[in-house]
């Protein structure tokens, strides 16, 4: 090489050097700063900042105000007047179209008795044409007088022509009228189907009453939502999730159509949230779908990931689907459903593996979730992989002697808080003393050291994570409750209260479970973004991921437990966006 030659070069060397200097110390030109605020990063150190510079969608910086003035150049400055500002809420465990149709249909949640139900049908009824279809979600026979389950012909008084079909609250099981029984072509000769159960009355008639997979036997001749209507209802429902922080949902059971109207959506940049999917194994065609497109990572700038599959072991624990080892202690002659076989978990398990879609499976029984971790166990000897982060999906009823099965096999167990909070009333009559010690355990889980991600499974519970944030760190409902073994005794559904310990019921329903205030918080946000491999995009507020935030009125992590049921969300950001912002908010 010539002298020549050597001198450029060392020109050239030496003004990169001093461009590069240049870059440090030149403040670089972001869209916005946040200042004058109380930022919980939820890094792996826990800091907490008071100020964070947004370039497009992603966090240029975090830190003193000082320092990111001196670092950044920003287009406009916003003083959150003391704010606290999370990471995005992430519900890892929800059903956003099942959302989107309770919002155009009937809301039968919390009504008192199965006649004031049939009233809020008789409502709708003057709206609709004869010979359409009612629909609605909500009731809870847990909540009524005598806590039976309701029977057609308080339907077929108020709606002898048109059909009705209202679901459950948690989704596994369907009251429904003597026309849609017709329009099935369901009569007493029809035989339970795999999985589920037709309730009949004395004499071997169908009650109305479907749970589980009879369900189908209805709702696949109820007439599907016409495109602009569910685009409508989606509408309603992303509006929702905002209004409540959430940024990320975990979408559990999505048919295909539904992933084309996401993607839809994203390419339009009408999509406000993001969605982690989880197409529904057990549609033949969207699971096919599925297998041969392969997953479908960050699509439309990371709205739509589409990686897991959603399975089903058994049913629900208020409807006695749940499948339990020994019998529901409430109804000895029934030990629940089991909705798939061995052989069919097993072969989907293992197409996941193949294909890298993640597994996420419904398990709420004792004896569901030992299936499912049977059939993980089996498949990860058969095709060892390090980081599956296969999933349980509630992990409601755990024998005591599976717990330490989820760290050994590297499954995370997917809960939500308000499960327990609403089963409390009457769950232990369903357990009994003995199995209700396994019953949303979640500390005996985390002293295994496994995470678990935080959801809500709305439309089965109220969609704002807050909610589930207050649950899963006091084991209490909205009004305190339960105080004392005493309250319990009157309150609660236990067959021997007078001599349950007292020390379990003096902090919360077996208050010994509840999490901690930082676990809860990272429940919905880091922990859940972990359970999706997304942690290197969200999760926490550090530079490079993704500007996802929330605004609250109040500081979630120093304010006393009730005053978290009266926080607001003020603001919320989605890829440094405001998606939300509350009528008169002071931002």
């Amino acid at each position: 090489m010539s002298d020549h030659w050597r001198i450029f070069l060392s020109f050239l060397i030496v003004i990169a050097f001093f461009l590069a200097m240049f870059d440090r110390i030149l403040p670089k030109s972001v869209d916005t700063m946040y200042v004058n605020g109380v930022f919980y990063t939820l890094d792996e150190d826990g800091s907490v900042v008071d100020a964070m510079a947004i370039r497009r969608d992603r966090i240029a910086g975090v830190g003193t105000a000082p320092e990111l003035q001196d670092r950044f150049k920003p287009k406009q400055i916003v003083d959150l007047q003391g704010r606290t500002v999370l990471p995005g809420f992430i519900d890892a465990h929800a059903h956003l179209m099942n959302l989107a149709l309770l919002r155009t249909t009937i809301n039968l949640f919390g009504v008192p008795s199965e006649l004031e139900a049939a009233k809020v049908v008789q409502r709708r009824l003057a709206e609709v044409r004869e010979g359409v279809w009612i629909r609605g979600r909500g009731w809870d026979q847990n909540l009524w007088s005598g806590k039976k389950f309701p029977s057609k012909s308080v339907l077929d008084r108020v709606a002898p022509n048109n059909p009705v079909y209202l679901e459950r609250v948690d989704g596994h099981a369907a009251w429904v009228n003597a026309r849609a029984l017709e329009l099935a072509g369901i009569t007493r000769e029809v035989q339970d189907p795999p999985g589920g159960r037709i309730l009949r009355d004395e004499k071997g008639n169908p009650s109305g009453i479907l749970i589980d997979n009879a369900m189908d036997l209805v709702s696949l001749v109820i007439p599907e939502l016409s495109e602009s209507e569910a685009d409508e209802a989606l509408d309603l429902a992303f509006k929702e999730c905002v209004m409540y922080g959430i940024t990320t949902v975990h979408d559990m059971g999505v048919k295909w159509n539904e992933i084309e109207r996401y993607k839809r959506y994203a390419d339009q940049g009408t999509m406000p949230i993001r969605v982690y999917a989880a197409v529904d194994g057990t549609d033949d065609s969207t699971w096919s779908e599925s297998l041969g497109r392969g997953p479908l990572r960050g699509y439309g700038g990371h709205r739509l990931t589409v990686r897991a599959v959603k399975l089903y072991v058994d049913g629900a624990l208020g409807s006695r689907g749940a499948a339990l080892i020994e019998p529901y202690s409430d109804d000895p002659s029934n030990r629940g459903l089991t909705l798939a076989s061995e052989d069919e978990l097993r072969q989907k398990v293992r197409q996941a593996l193949e294909t890298g879609f993640q597994a996420c499976v419904h398990a709420i029984g004792d004896r569901g979730n030992r299936i499912i971790l049977d059939v993980y166990e089996a498949a990860l000897k058969e095709l060892p992989r390090k980081d599956h982060r296969f999933r349980v999906e509630h992990a409601q009823v755990l024998a005591l002697e599976d717990i330490p099965r989820f760290q050994k096999l590297g499954v995370v167990p997917s809960m939500q808080p308000t499960h327990c909070t609403s089963d409390m009333y009457w769950a232990e009559a369903r357990l009994g003393p003995r199995r209700i010690r396994g019953a949303y355990a979640w500390r005996f889980l985390r002293e295994t050291g496994v995470v678990i991600p935080g959801g809500s499974d709305f439309p089965v519970e109220h969609p704002n994570p807050l909610y589930g944030i207050y649950a899963a760190m006091t084991r209490k409902d909205h009004r305190g409750r339960p105080h004392d073994a005493d309250e319990v005794a009157r309150t609660f559904q236990i067959s021997d209260a007078g001599v349950v310990e007292r020390s379990v019921f003096e902090d919360g329903w077996y208050g010994s479970q509840k999490l901690t205030r930082e676990e809860a918080v990272r429940s919905f946000t880091s922990w859940s973004a972990w359970a999706a491999f997304e942690e290197d995009v969200k999760g926490s507020l550090e530079a490079g991921k993704l500007a996802d935030f929330v605004v609250l009125s109040d500081d979630l992590m120093k304010i006393e437990p009730q005053e978290i049921l009266r926080t607001e969300v003020e603001m919320t950001v989605v890829g440094g966006n405001i998606v939300y912002r509350k009528a008169k908010a002071p931002l």
